[in-house]
């Protein structure tokens, strides 16, 4: 067998559809040559899993795949049984190589069924292309604030100079090798609304695969996954972040300015704020339709690394005031 597909994408032929979407959408993130490196071996190893999704995800060539995988399977049984039987009965006759190996050739075989499938599904009809999916990450101050995203899609499309057709000018088309397709990269500028939700899509009208027969081209579906930052954290339409301020600031109040939605926002630390506290600013999270979240901010006193000589003497001083009003002095 040239290709075994559910092995491709890491799976049993039992696999439901669902299961071999979470698969493929799996290995193309981890392979795809903007993560893994733009190589001939991640090339190749790209295209092989896409060409597996095509197959599996496709119920007419899924199964056309199935009956031929099993055709083969039984082919090959039947020639280990036959060897089997003549080393038995060797005393009675002899085989001869030939005719112990199963006269199936999976290669042929895979190339007729995918050739039947295209000659059944080729007409003078239009016909739209594909759809094509993959995914996006952003982080939640991306998702906040919207933000441009540069994409690279692994694209194939119908060979401009043949057509499709495999041949141009009496001979195989020296473009697509006679493939009758072509597949290059092409890159999308998609545009991240503010106030985002994880996994939502966005959906860019016609740039699928391109159709065949003057049909349509296909749409291309972004989902778009929001990932954690050590400064954001998010709740259905609430987002949390915790703000770092200096003990003086906790002590005599400051003034705080941090990104949220359409830009920056400055609010008021209240003198004497303990650490852990935590300050709600009203319809600062996360918009979806009619409804919005809130932002709330923890408030984290911090020491600085590095103390001066003149903080030092001033902490000292400090402490010197303290110790002389102890009993006066509460912290709850």
């Amino acid at each position: 067998m040239s290709k075994d597909y559910y092995k491709i994408l890491g799976l049993q032929p039992t696999e439901s559809d669902a299961e071999i979407k979470s698969a493929y959408r799996r290995l193309a993130r981890k392979w795809h040559p903007d993560v893994a490196g733009n190589t001939p071996d991640v090339l190749n190893k790209f295209k092989e899993i896409n060409e597996a999704y095509e197959i599996l995800s496709n119920k007419t060539q899924k199964a056309e795949y199935d009956r031929a995988r099993r055709f083969y399977e039984y082919a090959k049984g039947n020639s280990q049984n036959k060897t089997e039987t003549n080393k038995n009965n060797e005393t009675h006759f002899e085989t001869k190589e030939e005719e112990i190996k199963p006269k199936f050739k999976w290669e042929e075989f895979i190339s007729r069924t995918q050739n039947t499938f295209k000659q059944k599904t080729t007409s003078n009809e239009a016909k739209r292309g594909k759809d094509i999916f993959t995914d996006i990450d952003i982080s939640v101050s991306e998702a906040i604030n919207g933000v441009n995203k540069t994409i690279n899609m692994l694209k194939t499309e119908v060979c401009p100079k043949c057509g499709g057709k495999r041949f141009a000018n009496g001979t195989i088309c020296n473009h697509c090798k006679g493939k009758g397709e072509v597949t290059n990269y092409k890159k999308f500028t998609v545009r991240i609304p503010a106030g985002i939700k994880n996994n939502s899509k966005i959906r860019l009208a016609g740039e699928g695969e391109k159709g065949s027969n003057g049909g349509k081209c296909g749409d291309l579906y972004i989902t778009v996954n929001i990932y954690d930052e050590n400064e954001y954290k998010t709740e259905g339409l609430n987002i949390y972040k915790t703000v770092k301020i200096a003990p003086y600031e906790a002590v005599l109040g400051t003034d705080i300015k941090i990104p949220v939605l359409g830009g920056n926002l400055s609010f008021h630390v209240c003198p004497n704020t303990q650490n852990g506290q935590k300050i709600r600013l009203a319809g600062c999270g996360i918009v979806q339709n009619d409804k919005i979240g809130d932002m709330i901010v923890t408030i984290e006193i911090c020491i600085p690394k590095n103390i001066s000589e003149d903080e030092i003497s001033l902490y000292t001083r400090l402490r010197e005031l303290a110790s002389k009003n102890i009993g006066e002095n509460t912290y709850d």
